[in-house]
């Protein structure tokens, strides 16, 4: 989820959708009513098409005010091989998802390219889809304030402060689209783009969160799921979604943060930080301590200061991923010499707060006694000391203004056994934990395929660190139907997690 991922960068890449008169017939004999059209903007594959798609802002009142969803495909060009729809379900929640095909598609091998038209969509409120505001001061969109670090001290004053204001400013400003921001709505809308697509069927690949939305429509509509992969995932239990999820930073941090320790210490790493791992987690919890004192000036950023906090964020973002070893080592480094970075983080785009805080807070109700978050977070802070606190802190939900629309919905082992579950062994944002609970959820439904390595995203991972033997799994079910027949475990990539 955006408001607790380290991707804002890509969060601020939304790619526009524009509609020109073209209706299509697809080669496996579905009639689109989509009229597509040319995409604006830079940044995606040239044979990307979009279009738009007008859905129910509430889906109890049919008839009533509509909204737009922006929807983009790229078709498969081997009608011979094409078998369907590969529907890519963004994360987040708050990620746009509109360029998906492009920028994503781009990693799934030819094969699965030729099998399917891969479609994406920005979800309502992101993007171009009916787009949502909140009209956050600056000081509310950073990093360190969305996702609710504690003082030095430990203190949550500030942050029950902020959380009350951000709540209040959403009410205020973003009108009658704030209280339908949902899962389940997502999942309402993507049955409204498979109905538009002709498809009888869709299949999806989702992840992170994408990984509860999919999860959620495979429950609701079962009969209209066809192959389902889902990478990295989000524990569906409902006394878990949301808050459960935030406070899965805390284990995430503590399963990955050993990797980098051992890379960090390695006599071959380009840049050591300690001649052991235990040296290693020495140094980054003494550095977060200092600049908890005597924070460094960062012209620019957001906040202005390199503090405990701003650090304690960089080392959470660079476990999703091993290729941000050696950046993390250097920041190390640099700031014990007193430096920051030149580059400053980017603040969190006012459609992605307004969809995080929103989908979260409306999916379920959350506690709301201050004295007992107070209490949460005195406890985190001892156990997990590299999170600090944050993962069990207050934050809008506490004050939201709507209750949730719908029940959250429980995943069960009833409908097709069409799931398969992809999941690293170590991951700072959906642990392995939260995916056993969901592979417990589906049952006889899924399969799953465990990855002996750290980081968010275990399928389709970009080389050096990305395992083929998952990568395999994958596209033999997605392009053959071929499903591993029990649960199975990958090995670590032949390049090792400590280069």
């Amino acid at each position: 989820m955006p408001l607790m991922t380290g991707k804002t960068a890509a969060l601020a890449l939304a790619v526009a959708a524009t509609a020109s008169v073209l209706t299509t017939v697809s080669p496996a004999g579905a009639t689109s009513a989509l009229s597509w059209g040319a995409c604006e903007g830079t940044g995606h594959d040239a044979r990307q098409e979009c279009a738009t798609l007008d859905v129910p802002l509430n889906y109890g009142d049919p008839d009533g005010k509509r909204i737009t969803l922006a929807v983009s495909r790229i078709r498969s060009e081997r009608p011979d091989a094409r078998r369907g729809t590969l529907l890519m379900i963004p994360g987040g929640p708050g990620e746009p998802g509109l360029n998906r095909p492009s920028t994503v598609g781009k990693r799934l091998p030819q094969s699965v390219r030729d099998a399917y038209d891969l479609v994406g969509f920005d979800p309502r409120g992101m993007g171009r889809s009916t787009s949502a505001s909140c009209d956050l001061a600056a000081g509310d969109r950073s990093l360190v304030t969305t996702r609710p670090w504690p003082a030095a001290d430990g203190a949550i004053k500030e942050n029950v402060a902020t959380a009350r204001r951000i709540a209040d400013t959403c009410a205020r400003n973003v009108g009658d689209l704030l209280p339908t921001l949902s899962t389940v709505n997502e999942a309402r809308d993507i049955d409204s783009i498979r109905r538009a697509l002709g498809e009888r069927k869709l299949s999806a690949w989702g992840r992170s969160y994408g990984t509860y939305a999919g999860s959620v429509y495979a429950q609701l509509y079962p009969e209209r799921t066809d192959r389902w992969v889902l990478d990295s995932n989000d524990d569906p239990d409902p006394t878990r979604v949301g808050r459960g999820w935030l406070a899965n930073f805390a284990v995430g941090a503590e399963d990955t943060f050993p990797a980098f320790a051992k890379w960090a210490s390695d006599p071959g790493s380009p840049v050591r930080l300690a001649d052991s791992p235990a040296g290693v987690r020495r140094r980054v919890l003494d550095l977060a301590a200092r600049l908890d004192a005597e924070p460094l000036p960062w012209d620019g950023a957001n906040p202005p200061v390199m503090n405990g906090n701003v650090f304690r964020q960089s080392v959470l973002t660079a476990m999703y991923s091993q290729s941000q070893f050696e950046g993390l080592a250097r920041l190390v480094k640099d700031a014990e010499d007193g430096k920051v970075p030149g580059a400053v983080p980017p603040d969190l785009p006012q459609d992605t707060g307004a969809v995080s805080f929103a989908t979260l807070c409306n999916d379920v109700e959350w506690p709301t006694s201050i004295p007992g978050h107070a209490r949460d977070v005195a406890a985190s802070r001892a156990s997990h000391p590299l999170t600090a606190g944050m993962p069990v802190n207050i934050t809008p939900c506490s004050f939201w203004p709507y209750k949730p629309q719908d029940k959250p919905v429980r995943i069960t082992d009833r409908g097709p056994s069409n799931v398969l579950l992809v999941q690293n062994r170590r991951d700072p944002a959906t642990p392995y934990s939260g995916a056993l609970n969901s592979r417990r959820a589906y049952g006889d439904r899924a399969r799953m395929v465990t990855v002996d390595s750290t980081g968010h995203g275990a399928a389709y991972v970009p080389a050096p660190y990305g395992s083929p033997c998952a990568d395999r799994a994958v596209t033999d079910y997605l392009v053959r139907g071929e499903r591993p027949v029990r649960d199975m475990s990958c090995p670590a990539p032949e390049v090792s997690e400590e280069r």
